[in-house]
């Protein structure tokens, strides 16, 4: 399915980050950042 922006609109998919630590601790999703990146589907 091919989706096309409105206007001055972009689509984005966001980029997930890490579940777990360096040390092995599994974050849950209530303590996670949103995430600041993603990737450009169409613009």
């Amino acid at each position: 399915m091919a989706f096309r922006p409105l206007h001055d609109r972009v689509l984005l998919r966001r980029i997930k980050g890490e579940e777990r630590t360096k040390g092995g601790i599994i974050i849950p999703d209530t303590a996670k950042e949103k995430p600041q990146e993603g990737e450009v589907l169409a613009f």
